[in-house]
């Protein structure tokens, strides 16, 4: 697809934009859907598209073209260029990163066996006869498997391009309507993909949540399964960006070198971690991806940045622009010193959360939010974990990290429909936790 940026790229120079990005994308994704213990769909999707990003006397823009032909393209481009004119300049634009870059291969994202892989059905399987094998009754979920290329051409003299692989599997298993379990496994090369993991987690959560009965409300102890506290890290991620800060999305403006959670909290953005499904060479702009530490010990120590936010105040970017705002690429939080037993004999008296949904803001500002658990929920008393349902956590995201209290030494790494920005995240456990009855 170089070809078509190099094409996209010189007419917009030649309708006089300044700053250009072009971004080709080549996806080919597979989907297996399972509902009631069988397969019941396959799908194959190819898809290519160009996101671009121009700019013109400090005006910005950027659109999508899946209609790749060069007459559609030189039409998008002239609308582009009479839109512009309308828009007021952007005063505090300082352009995108100066190119050319050097990039290195980051192990474990490619794999041409998911790329030639013949049966992913047998996974689905598996998953589906561990579960039962845990006690499920019925199972259901979604598989995918992934070959994405990136193309890369700037403005700034940058040429780029990356390939990437990925496999997940998400695994819902019941014992009936109101007993359940969910599972995960996501993997960018296939000897790190683990369907059986994820069908016994789903099968054991389901089989444990016999017979739930009225969660309490009131203020609790809260050990956050990794699924769980991921959802609300995948949120925590787009208020990393200062670009949510700068728009009054980010309960973080105002607080770098201030302390935002307990010092037991370290949180990094990975760009170039291996195995992180959002693991790629370079971002947006073409700088190569890295590892930037955005909480060191409870302290707030930078947001995400491109390059012209980071001109804006003075430093440097830290490789996470998207075309118009910087974005996480795999969240990490530290793993603590507590095995998953250890944490469990921390709380006398707390709830267990396996999974939540439908997590929603009340103030981005403070941070004021709520969310549902789905799915297995435990009331832990002395050791023991009996089942409740009916509840939502209504608390504060600032106040959650800084009564983190306790936090596993295995970390899993979560990528679903509802924590879109992987996370990679062990057990947590976060003390004095809102809980209200949810509505019915």
């Amino acid at each position: 697809m170089f070809e078509l940026n190099e094409f996209i790229l010189k007419k917009a120079e030649e309708l006089g934009f300044g700053d250009v990005v072009v971004l080709g994308y080549e996806t080919n994704r597979r989907q297996i859907r399972f509902a009631n213990n069988e397969i019941t769909v396959a799908k194959n999707w190819h898809e290519k598209k160009v996101e671009l990003f121009v700019e013109k006397d400090k005006r910005i823009a950027s659109t999508t073209i899946t209609e790749l032909s060069e007459k559609n393209v030189e039409r998008v481009l002239k609308t582009l260029k009479k839109s512009i004119e309308n828009l007021s300049p952007k005063e505090d634009y300082y352009g995108i990163a100066e190119g050319p870059f050097e990039y290195k291969n980051i192990p474990e994202t490619f794999d041409r066996s998911i790329v030639e892989l013949d049966e992913p059905n047998d996974y689905v399987e598996i998953a589906i006869n561990t579960a039962l094998s845990e006690g499920a009754k019925r199972v259901a979920g979604v598989l995918y498997t992934d070959y994405n290329r990136l193309y890369l051409t700037t403005s700034n003299g940058v040429e780029a391009f990356d390939e990437g692989t990925g496999i997940e599997i998400s695994v819902r298993a019941f014992v009936s309507d109101l007993e359940s379990g969910h599972g995960t496994c996501s993997a960018r090369i296939l000897k790190k993909f683990d369907p059986e993991s994820a069908g016994r987690k789903a099968g054991e959560i389901a089989h444990m949540a016999r017979d739930p009965v009225q969660g309490p409300e009131g203020r609790f102890d809260v050990i956050f399964d990794p699924l769980a506290f991921a959802n609300l890290l995948s949120y925590m991620g787009f208020m990393l960006s200062a670009y949510a800060a700068e728009a009054g999305f980010s309960f973080l403006a105002g607080k770098l070198g201030e302390k935002v959670a307990s010092e037991l909290v370290t949180l990094k953005d990975i760009g170039n971690l291996p195995n992180g499904y959002g693991s790629r060479k370079f971002d947006d702009e073409g700088v190569p991806t890295r590892e930037t530490t955005v909480i060191e010990n409870g302290t707030f120590k930078t947001f995400l940045l491109n390059t012209s936010l980071a001109k804006k105040y003075g430093t440097e970017t830290t490789a996470n622009a998207g075309l118009i705002m910087p974005r996480p690429w795999n969240i990490v939080l530290e793993p603590g010193d507590y095995s998953k037993a250890e944490l469990f004999s921390e709380v006398k008296r707390g709830i267990y959360i396996t999974n939540v949904w439908y997590t929603r803001f009340q103030n981005y500002v403070s941070g004021d939010f709520s969310t549902i658990p789905r799915d297995g929920i435990f009331l832990i008393e002395n050791g023991e974990l009996r089942s409740i349902r009916n509840i939502r956590v209504s608390d504060n995201l600032a106040r959650i990290l800084s009564n983190v209290t306790a936090i596993g030494n295995e970390p899993f790494q979560i990528h679903w429909w509802e924590v879109r920005t992987p996370v990679i995240t062990p057990y947590v456990l976060v003390r004095d936790v809102g809980i209200t009855r949810a509505t019915k």
